[in-house]
Formats: structure tokens, sequence, C-alpha cells
């Protein structure tokens, strides 16, 4: 597992709204990976490669946003540091004709840490607890895994740590832990259950546009959705 660098048990109310950066982010999902297409809980494995279908959606990823930001761009790169998140990051880096080795990772932009969870298969887990999908696609937090509210103020300081980013830039993140942290780009409000903003679900491949605050999805993919 990656370390998630959780900020204790902060309450996401506290987490401020970041500033509105001058560049747009294009935040996106990576592709599909083994654990997806075996329906396992992948949480914040480290390690859980794409599958054919998640290469094919990396492409698909990779080809829209060279329609929307052309060849070579200046563009600051940004990745999970799971392999999933670089192996997604390559493909489209090919497609733009940038090094992905220029990518800067941080273990905050990982998924949610699922605790003894992690690893197992859904159906098992169901099982055990019952259902682990909650209503809008999120997850149940595990007892001993990561709450909403420790997610947001982990994006939260990550937002914060890299205001300062020039111009546009490319962060390739996770299913949950992308949700939360756009949801604090664009002051969605608190879900009173998660205790966290938490934005609209997108399959995996997909790209969100943040800029000025507003949020548009130029590309959607064709990936598992929405957890």
């Amino acid at each position: 597992m990656i370390p998630s660098q959780r900020q204790g048990e902060r309450d996401a109310r506290s987490t401020d709204i970041p500033a509105l950066r001058k560049g747009r982010d294009f935040v996106a999902r990576h592709g599909e990976t083994v654990f997806n297409a075996a329906h396992r809980l992948q949480g914040d494995a480290a390690h859980t490669p794409l599958t054919r279908a998640g290469f094919a959606q990396a492409d698909e990823l990779g080809r829209a946003l060279r329609e929307v930001l052309g060849a070579k761009p200046a563009l600051t790169l940004w990745s999970s540091p799971t392999g999933r998140a670089l192996q997604t990051l390559a493909v489209i880096c090919e497609h733009l004709e940038l090094d992905w080795h220029d990518a800067r990772t941080d273990p905050r932009l990982i998924e949610i840490d699922m605790g003894s969870w992690g690893g197992r298969y859904y159906a098992d887990v169901i099982d055990e607890v019952g259902p682990v999908m909650l209503p809008g696609g999120t997850l149940k937090p595990s007892p001993d895994g990561e709450t909403y509210a420790e997610i947001a103020a982990r994006v939260g300081g990550w937002l914060a740590d890299t205001a300062e980013d020039p111009g546009d830039r490319l962060v390739i993140m996770h299913g949950i832990s992308s949700r939360v942290m756009l949801g604090v780009m664009t002051g969605a409000a608190i879900d009173p259950v998660l205790g966290a903003p938490v934005a609209k679900g997108l399959p995996q491949g997909s790209v969100t546009l943040v800029e000025n605050g507003r949020a548009t999805v130029p590309h959607l993919g064709t990936g598992f959705a929405p957890a």
C-alpha cells in the first residue's frame, strides 16, 4: 500500500475552498485495471495494471486531450504514484508528444484507503457486511479505512501546496479521490452522509476540466462507473 498521508480526523467542513488558479486543471480518471475487471476492491493498492480495455480508454483520453491542447502543450503533469495512474499518463503523453518522465507524483492523489477490505472481492465483503456501494456510486468506508473527510483534507492540502503551478496542468487520479477533489475545487456542498464535498461520478477514462471553479467534461470514458 502507498501511504495516504492523512491529515488526522479533520472535519471536511474546515477545508477551505482553494484559491482559483490562473490556469486550467484537467483531472482524469485512470483506465480499467485487472482488479476492476475482477470486481475486487482496489482502494490504495499500489500496482494493479491496466487491462487491454484500460489501455484503450487511455488512448481515447490521449486523443481527446490532443484535440483540446494540441501537440507539445505547455502542461504541468501530475499523477498519483500508483502504477495504473502512471500507465494511463504514459499513454496520454504519447498523444500529446510529452515525456511522461517529467510528471510529478504525490501520495495525496491516491485512491481511498479501504483498510482490511482492500484487495478483496466485492461479493465476499458484501456477504459479510451488506452493500458497500452507496447511493450515487460512492464506496462505503471500511471500519479501519479512510473517511471522506480525511480524503478532502489530504487533497485540499495538495491543492493548497500546488496553487502556484503555472498555466494548465493534467492530474491523473482515481474514482473516489478525484470526486472528492473536484468537489473541493468547485466548492460543492458537503454530503450529509459522507461529510465531504463529492462531485458526480464519471466512468474510467474520463477527464474533467476545471476552470475558474467551474467543471465541464470534455471527454467521457467508457470504463466502469461510477466508483
